[in-house]
């Protein structure tokens, strides 16, 4: 099936879309609303999430080119167009590393904006040079400045784990962002976003007349892409995607769903879907993990990394205060605020009793993304992607070959570099938790979180694999093999045709490494 339409890969210009034909799915509704009811806001959501489009649509509309926004939802409801000063403010260029890059681009920026508005000499102050071309715009228009700053927090995220450097520029942060408090009497509108909310900077400490609509149910489709979007405005990439991978209409939206939707940024708010994977899906009519290939944060990393934290607790929905969820102060010892906002995590339930949220995975790309970035943290080796790739652990098991499976997993914890040979246990549960989660992407798998379950279950082809692990010098692997059987964990799959396959380990915890296997 061949389509001509140009889908929006990468463009983020608003009047590039527009002038070039390019597919748009139309939000601008809500620019209007946020134009007529309010002034200052943020915004937070996940990368690749269509912030930038968002902006650029806003600067568009500021800037009164009515031209561009013929045939959508704003041009029945705006009569006026009128043009603004319109300052633009981009943190998405650049690599922050100390305060002298974050001085280079706020530089920049300012000198752009400079050329249009003037300059007063020897003015080399940020702030004052900010809150200056504020109001001589205003001056030399008669009408009030709009500003729009693209990702806020990028500065601040690439240097978490440095927490002096993070300090020297939050305050030079403060400074500037304290121009938009002070200079209020000349502005039309404000317009930040973000990827996290920082409890401690003082764009939300100080400029508290921002209105936080990250949350706000009403606003909940303002990035992403809904599913009723999703059918009127993709009927053809779908078909089109649908012939390609042999799938009826109906299985491939449900597979769409599967891996690529479920955020919910308000308790009651509709399913989204992240449209990064979508169009890059449609374009390439294939289904892969498109978001995560772009990379998990750096920043993110460190900090799961450095807390040592326990990702199994992530497997099960999680329970969490509404209060907490949406700031993040630095230092906090709790990852959880800040999975959320990055869309790791998404809202699965609410309860209001409690008034906490039920958080867990959107969806599949997010999920085993998560841990496919993981496992060289918690698993540092060149090979990871070599002989202990998940791809070889299935193969074994396809082939019935246990023992070729289980040396091959003792070679897979006894390649653990020696510097990590003091690490609890946990760390080594994690290890083998991530590595049989991973194996889901291919085959059936099920990972024990509670007594009475099986520590690993397996399903490929005509074969299913029970494994119970035990420790070394506690409890062998035949006493692993006959919990298998005193417990009945293959009870629940006798109405399978599957032959079934118990194995019994034991874990030598002292070398931290597989000692015995018995099979059953």
């Amino acid at each position: 099936m061949s389509i001509n339409r140009k889908l929006p890969i990468g463009i983020q210009d608003f009047e590039d879309l527009r002038t070039n034909n390019y597919l748009y799915v139309d939000k601008t509704a809500f620019i209007y609303r946020l134009a007529t009811t309010g002034k200052p806001y943020f915004l937070g959501r996940p990368r690749r999430f269509g912030k930038s489009l968002f902006l650029s649509t806003l600067k568009a509309y500021f800037l009164g080119k009515k031209e561009l926004f013929d045939g959508l939802a704003i041009a029945g409801l705006e009569k006026e167009w009128v043009e603004y000063p319109v300052f633009y403010i981009d943190f998405n260029v650049g690599i922050y590393t100390d305060t002298q890059s974050l001085y280079q681009t706020l530089n920049s920026n300012l000198r752009r904006l400079e050329e249009k508005w003037g300059k007063v000499e020897g003015d080399d102050n940020l702030a004052t040079r900010f809150e200056g071309l504020i109001r001589r715009a205003y001056e030399q228009t008669g009408n009030k400045v709009v500003v729009l700053v693209d990702e806020y927090d990028k500065p601040l995220l690439g240097i978490m784990d440095n927490l002096q450097v993070n300090d020297e520029i939050r305050k030079i942060l403060k400074s500037f962002y304290g121009v938009l408090k002070s200079a209020d009497t000349y502005l039309r509108f404000v317009f930040l976003t973000g990827v996290t909310k920082f409890s401690k900077v003082s764009i939300f400490s100080d400029l508290n007349q921002l209105q936080d609509i990250s949350m706000r149910e009403q606003y909940a489709g303002i990035c992403g892409i809904s599913e009723i979007e999703l059918i009127k405005n993709f009927q053809p990439e779908i078909t089109a995607l649908a012939e390609k991978q042999e799938l009826t209409y109906e299985e491939t939206l449900a597979k769409l769903k599967k891996h690529y939707d479920g955020y919910h940024f308000s308790e009651n708010s509709e399913d989204m879907y992240n449209p990064f994977s979508l169009l890059n899906t449609f374009e390439a009519r294939k289904f892969r993990d498109y978001w995560y290939e772009t990379g998990t944060p750096t920043f993110l990393v460190k900090m799961l990394k450095n807390m040592d934290f326990d990702v199994k607790k992530l497997e099960n929905d999680l329970p969490f205060p509404v209060r907490s969820i949406t700031d993040y102060q630095f230092g906090d010892e709790n990852p959880v605020p800040i999975l959320y906002q990055s869309g790791y995590l998404t809202i699965k339930a609410y309860n209001g009793r409690m008034d906490e949220y039920t958080l867990g995975y959107p969806n599949e790309e997010v999920k085993y993304g998560f841990m496919n970035n993981l496992l060289p943290v918690f698993m540092p080796k060149k090979d990871v992607l070599g002989e202990f790739s998940t791809g070889n652990f299935i193969r074994d098991l396809i082939a019935v070959n246990v023992d070729g499976f289980m040396t091959r997993l003792k070679a897979f914890f006894s390649d653990i570099p020696n510097e990590l040979n003091n690490k609890e246990e946990k760390h080594y549960q994690t290890v083998f938790y991530l590595l049989f989660k991973l194996m889901g992407q291919f085959v059936q798998t099920e990972v024990s979180s509670a007594i009475g379950r099986a520590d690993a279950v397996v399903a490929v082809d005509d074969t299913i694999f029970i494994f119970e692990f035990k420790l070394t010098g506690k409890e062998t692997a035949e006493d692993a093999l006959k919990q298998i059987d005193e417990r009945k964990y293959a009870a629940r799959y006798a109405v399978s045709d599957k032959k079934i396959v118990k194995v019994g380990v034991d874990f030598d915890a002292e070398n931290r490494t597989l000692n015995r296997w018995v099979q059953g």
